[in-house]
Parts: structure tokens; C-alpha cells; sequence
């Protein structure tokens, strides 16, 4: 469903000026990413404040700033897990991961598995999985973007994909990790505006003229519950649910380019402060994304009889307010929208160049903004090709495989001085493999019913605890493959900063 054509400047306008100011603030990073440091750590200088912006700027993507709220306008009040398990994975990020991880000093993920493990081969297992974690999330934004560009504009759906890959692909290849710093916080306080000033004019609207809830067919005015009572998100609601929330929550500690962000802040104490900030900065923008789907089956219940409740979001603010002050309204979330395409796509499109570039090129700047470009022209041929898959599902999918290779790996490698390089490496392959096979038979395989089906759909049950055990049972029967200073590792982890025996790898 498209906005009239009267909308179609504005929304346009407002497109324009997102990816001018992505631009502009990439250029001026440019001027300051001279080193190979600069590029992938931002010189290990980024203060909790700024972190913390950028990470929510790369982690609030297409699922949450369009999915949440056509979840809850379409399920109701159950969907209320997405933004509970995507803020839930932080503390763990706080309370085992943010401090260690930034102690020991890297520039990837890749080199967190080679160091800690004193393996290469550890090291070529990891870059190929961030690659296709990385990939895989890279997906949805460019699903995102397309979509979004077609509603407000009418242009067809490549243009949207094409913009945002291009757009990314300048950024990260020329200003890096220090650049896409001041980018991608700016593009959370746009991602955040732009849900908060429709959704509280829509609200002040809703009180001042006391309208009512609607009844009558399907009851939509009862937001808590599926707008068609025979109707239900989760097949065996109890297991989905459990395997889902889980795969969220722990899917955040194995997301490579949430991870490589703690290896910006100066120090350990510095980063469990950035995490503390983006506990609450998710919690603020969380919000809205319910207010925009509770009120949709007030102001646009006609977008669930289409089946187009992902863009709720965009479309609302039309439909409260027809005349100029909704064409503005729908400007801002245009502009929000297209912010976290790209935000999150620059993370996800670093972490890639970075394994790519380390890996398979010279790892110096010139290997970086190669892999960067090719990164970026993959995201794009795969994106015109996914025009039909749901963002919210692929999303959960990318989670759970990110869940049963990375967090396993990062948790065990931090806490347990007995990780193996061979039991990790096994880990990595069973926990990835399964998940992945799970994703692939759903998507590809014959159409499973019942018990089969819901196990494939919601594997990360089932496989993380796969992955930590073959990592242990590995390990314990690889003790020789155990790195010989691990000692030494350890202390640097958990030593305090005071001692200063925090290091940086690179």
C-alpha cells in the first residue's frame, strides 16, 4: 500500500537528507581514520557516551524499528518478548563479557579466537562465521530499506536496496570504525526522534479528541490479544517462546559487530560503563514501537487485512493527521527508517571487511576498503533477491546461529582456562552447522508439520547447548591443543585495571 503521490516529495526530501548527513558525518570521520587502528578500533578511543549511541545506532535495525510494531498491531501484547529479549542480552553483555573482552584487545572476533586459543585455524572457522552472521543480518536491512522506499515513494524496490548498500559501502570503506562512530550515534537520535514525535502526536491526538476503542470484528481494539482469535504466532507456544526469547537474549554476546564495539572503549571500567548507557537508551526506544501497533488497529486496521503490518509505522502518521502536519510526521519516520538500514548495515558491513580483510587480503587499510567494497556489493546482489523473505524471522534465525557458534566461543573463553583449540573449533562447526541446517530446512527443505517443524524453526533450544558441550567434551579430550600461557590470558581478563596488564592484541 503506497502513500498518495502528494506524499511522495516530502518522503523523498527527507530520504535525501538521511543519506547526505550519513555522508557528511562519514567524511568528517575520513579525516580523522589515517591508521589501520582508526579503522578498525577507532584507535580505542570512543568515550561510554558516544559508544554506547553507536552501538544502539547498529543494533536497533529493521526488526525493530518496523517489525515490533507490526508484530504487536498483528499478536498483540505476547510480542512484547522482541524488545525484552533484544534489551535482556546486555546484561549479560555487563556482567560477563563487556570488561574481559576489552582487556584483552583485538581488532575482531577473529583475532579474540586466535589469540585466546593460539590457533590460525580457530581463526579462519571464526572469520568465515562472521561473515555469514554478518551477511545473513545484512539481509533484512536491505529488505528494509526496499520496502520502505517503495511505500513512501512508489520507486521500485531495488532503488531502496541499491541506495543504502552504496551509501554504507562509501562510509565504511573510506572512514572506518572511527568514522561510522559519529555516523551511526547520530543515527540513533534520528532512529529515536523518529519514532518518538509521531507516536507522541498520535497519542496527544487519541486523548485530546477521547476517541474510543472500535469493536466489532476481530476485536481490534483489544490490543493485547491476536487481532483473529484462531489465529497464532508461535506453533507449541511454550517451547517457541522459550527458544526464542533464549536465542535473542543470548544471540546478542555472539554478534560480531555488537562485540568488536567493546574494543573501541579505552578501557574495561569504560566499557561496562558504554553498557550500563545502552541498557537505558534501548529501554527509551522501545517504547514506541508498541505505541505505533496498538494504535494501528485503531487508525489503520485495513493494513492487517492486506497483510502489510510492517509498515504501520510508516503509514500511521498519514492516517491521523491527512493534511501537512502528517506529510511532516511521515518525513521523520522516513528519514528515521533509512537511518537504521544504514546504521546497522555499516556494523555488520565493518565486521565482515574486517574478518575479510585480515584474513584473505593484506589486513592494512587498502585490504579493509576492499573487502569493504566487496562486502557491500555482495549485501546488495543478495538484498534484490530477498524480497518476499519476513524480516523478523530472519532476524530471529540470524540470532540463533550467532547464539550457537560466537557466545559459546566468547563465554568459554573468557571463564574457562580448559577451552581447547580443537573442542572451540568443534563447537564453532556443530553449533554453527546445526543452526544453519535448521534455517536452511525450513526455508528450503519439504514442508515439515507439528513437532518437526517448530524444532527446525526454533532450533537455538536445542542447539547452544549442542555448542557448549562439544566445546567442553572437546576440549577435555583435546587438553593438548590448550593454549600453553592460558594462564597468563586469564589474568589479563579478569586482573584489575589497576594493574595494568590489560594489553591490546594489535
Amino acid at each position: 500500500m503506497l502513500l498518495a503521490a502528494s506524499n511522495e516529495a516530502t518522503s523523498i526530501i527527507a530520504i535525501a537528507v538521511a543519506i547526505v548527513a550519513t555522508l557528511g558525518l562519514g567524511a568528517f570521520g575520513v579525516r580523522r581514520g589515517n591508521t589501520a587502528s582508526d579503522l578498525f578500533v577507532a584507535s580505542r578511543s570512543v568515550t561510554p557516551g558516544r559508544n554506547a549511541a553507536a552501538i544502539c545506532g547498529e543494533y536497533l535495525s529493521a526488526a525493530s524499528f518496523l517489525g515490533v510494531a507490526g508484530l504487536v498491531m498483528k499478536f498483540g501484547v505476547d510480542m512484547l518478548w522482541y524488545p525484552i529479549s533484544y534489551t535482556a542480552g546486555y546484561l549479560l553483555l555487563l556482567f560477563f563479557v563487556a570488561a574481559p573482552l576489552r582487556r584483552f584487545g583485538a581488532y575482531t572476533i577473529s583475532d579474540f579466537a586466535e589469540g585466546r586459543l593460539g590457533s590460525e585455524s580457530a581463526r579462519r572457522v571464526a572469520s568465515l562465521l562472521v561473515v555469514v552472521v554478518s551477511g545473513c543480518y545484512l539481509v533484512p536491512q536491505m529488505r528494509g530499506a526496499g520496502i520502505t522506499l517503495h511505500v513512501l515513494t512508489g520507486a521500485p524496490y531495488w532503488v531502496g536496496v541499491v541506495l543504502v548498500s552504496s551509501t554504507v559501502t562509501i562510509n565504511v570503506a573510506t572512514g572506518g570504525m572511527r568514522g561510522i562512530t559519529f555516523v551511526q550515534g547520530f543515527q540513533f537520535w534520528l532512529k529515536w526522534a523518529a519514532l518518538a514525535v509521531p507516536a507522541l502526536f498520535v497519542c496527544a491526538h487519541f486523548f485530546a479528541n477521547r476517541i474510543g476503542w472500535p469493536t466489532g470484528a476481530g476485536d481490534v481494539g483489544n490490543w493485547s490479544r491476536p487481532i483473529d482469535s484462531s489465529q497464532t504466532f508461535l506453533s507449541f507456544p511454550t517451547y517457541s517462546l522459550v527458544s526464542f526469547v533464549v536465542a535473542q537474549t543470548l544471540g546478542t554476546l555472539g554478534l560480531p559487530h555488537i562485540l568488536v564495539r567493546f574494543y573501541t572503549n579505552p578501557d574495561g571500567p569504560s566499557a561496562r560503563r558504554t553498557t550500563v548507557l545502552v541498557l537505558s537508551l534501548l529501554g527509551a526506544f522501545y517504547i514506541f514501537p508498541p505505541i505505533f501497533g496498538a494504535f494501528g488497529r485503531l487508525y489503520a486496521p485495513d493494513l492487517l487485512a492486506t497483510n502489510s503490518a510492517d509498515t504501520v509505522v510508516l503509514l500511521l502518521p498519514q492516517r491521523v493527521f491527512p493534511g501537512g502536519l502528517g506529510q511532516l510526521l511521515t518525513a521523520i519516520v522516513a528519514c528515521g527508517a533509512f537511518a537504521a538500514f544504514m546504521s546497522t548495515a555499516s556494523g555488520l558491513t565493518i565486521s565482515a571487511a574486517g574478518a575479510v580483510s585480515q584474513d584473505l587480503l593484506s589486513g592494512d587499510k587498502r585490504g579493509f576498503r576492499i573487502g569493504a567494497a566487496a562486502i557491500g556489493v555482495l549485501s546488495c546482489l543478495i538484498g534484490l533477491r530477498v524480497a518476499t523473505i519476513d524480516i523478523n524471522q530472519l532476524v530471529s534465525w540470524v540470532f540463533a546461529i550467532a547464539a550457537s557458534s560466537f557466545t559459546p566461543l566468547i563465554l568459554l573463553g573468557i571463564w574457562w582456562r580448559g577451552l581447547s583449540a580443537r573442542g572451540a573449533i568443534a563447537g564453532l562447526v556443530v553449533g554453527a552447522g546445526s543452526a544453519t541446517a535448521s534455517v536452511g530446512l525450513t526455508l528450503f527443505g519439504p514442508s515439515f508439520t507439528g513437532w518437526p517443524h517448530i524444532i527446525l524453526a526454533q532450533p537455538a533450544i536445542w542447539t547452544i547447548p549442542t555448542a557448549f558441550a562439544t566445546m567442553v567434551i572437546g576440549s577435555r579430550l583435546t587438553p593438548k591443543t590448550r593454549p600453553k600461557d592460558v594462564s597468563g590470558m586469564m589474568l589479563t581478563m579478569h586482573a584489575p585495571e589497576a594493574l595494568g596488564l590489560s594489553r591490546n592484541y594489535r
